[in-house]
């Protein structure tokens, strides 16, 4: 699918600009127009973290006029495996701001925009609305759900990318077009862990990055064939990439012939979590804690991640025992249970199997270790 330039043409470019994207300029298809489509360009993405920071990097390389950054997180340690954009001394800050420091290195000639909050359905509208396209670079369902509700609502491309361990995908949802991410998932995955909670290879967020960015440049000068309606999926154990047909759904409830969702939703949270879970807070944990509330708090985690750190008075117990059904043998229905986990995926899992079960007074924690780390505990060792 052939597609006209995203982007109009825009200023000239100076001397400087000359020199710096030769190499651009020498390429036919893109060539001086292309390169001014390009610096005439708005980008916004969405995550600095594993994907979003090379994104960030080719993209300012490249000429982007102007580059957005939606994160509200600080860096840590543990980013630096994979998320190259940041460095040892911005430990500790702002990831948007430490991304912006960076591209000022790379490129002084462009405009950086940072918006340092938590995107949610209160500022998605505003803030996607100014941007030509939205590149995803996050590793949560809720937050894709999201960005894909609100690039059909504005008409904009959304370009998608998931890396988990050895394996990626990569695609792009524009609904004027073809598909959007919910024909590709009408509902969201359940039992998924993100890459917190299974690890991924930090080299491997370079290659699919590399292809998110690959189909900005293209979609903003309008060359090439771009993935709408195909993804790719690459395994980088076995060096191997597969390209299938993603067809648009004429029941899709936001972009089909007679779609029902008009708007937002009020919760993606909610949306996405299994079917009767229930949150709380780290606050109200630690209120609960204080508090000396008779509550059985259960990690769900693996015996090597509870060995780094554990909230105070949390018992073991890894998630697999309870898809096994080893664990339900034990726990008491006559009393409340919490669950937490690395960052609330797979407590939401075991929340769900005891509701299954027959249990009643259970919730697990929102946000789990992580949460308690950056409200409660700020000394706790994360990873």
């Amino acid at each position: 699918m052939k597609l006209s330039p995203l982007v109009d043409e825009g200023a000239a470019l100076s001397v400087v600009e000359d020199q710096r994207y030769s190499r651009h300029i020498l390429v036919p298809e893109i060539s001086i127009i292309g390169q001014q489509r390009v610096k005439a360009a708005k980008v916004l993405c969405v995550g600095a973290g594993g994907l979003g920071s090379p994104v960030l990097m080719y993209l300012a390389a490249a000429g982007i006029g102007t580059l957005g950054i939606v994160d509200f997180d600080v860096v840590e340690e543990s980013n630096l495996q994979r998320q190259i954009i940041h460095g040892q001394s911005d430990i500790g800050t702002s990831k948007a701001k430490s991304a912006k420091r960076k591209i000022a290195e790379i490129n002084p000639y462009i405009n950086v925009i940072t918006h340092d909050v938590r995107l949610d359905n209160t500022n998605v509208m505003e803030i996607f609305k100014d941007y030509d396209l939205i590149i995803d670079g996050t590793d949560n369902f809720a937050t894709r759900y999201l960005i894909n509700d609100a690039c059909v609502l504005l008409g904009k491309p959304y370009v998608w990318g998931s890396v988990l361990r050895f394996d990626g995908q990569a695609s792009v949802f524009w609904s004027e077009h073809g598909p959007c991410y919910r024909c590709l998932h009408p509902t969201p995955a359940q039992d998924v862990p993100n890459c917190a909670e299974a690890g991924v290879l930090g080299v491997l967020c370079a290659s699919i990055a590399s292809i998110q960015a690959t189909e900005a440049i293209k979609l903003i000068i309008g060359i090439g064939e771009p993935l709408i309606g195909a993804l790719i999926i690459y395994d980088a154990l076995a060096m191997s990439f597969r390209k299938i047909e993603i067809k648009k759904d004429p029941e899709c409830v936001v972009c089909g012939e007679n779609p029902t969702q008009k708007g937002l939703l009020k919760n993606y949270e909610e949306f996405c979590s299994p079917a009767g879970a229930t949150h709380l807070s780290v606050e109200k944990l630690k209120i609960k804690m204080d508090r000396g509330d008779d509550f059985l708090l259960i990690d769900v985690r693996e015996a090597s991640e509870f060995e780094i750190r554990r909230i105070p008075g949390s018992v073991l117990i890894p998630l697999g025992n309870f898809i096994d059904g080893s664990a339900l043998k034990s726990l008491p229905k006559d009393k409340e249970i919490i669950l937490h986990c690395h960052s609330g995926g797979r407590s939401a899992t075991a929340l769900s199997i005891l509701k299954n079960a027959g249990f009643r007074d259970v919730t697990h924690v929102e946000g789990g270790i992580l949460a308690w780390a950056q409200h409660i505990d700020t000394t706790c060792t994360v990873y």
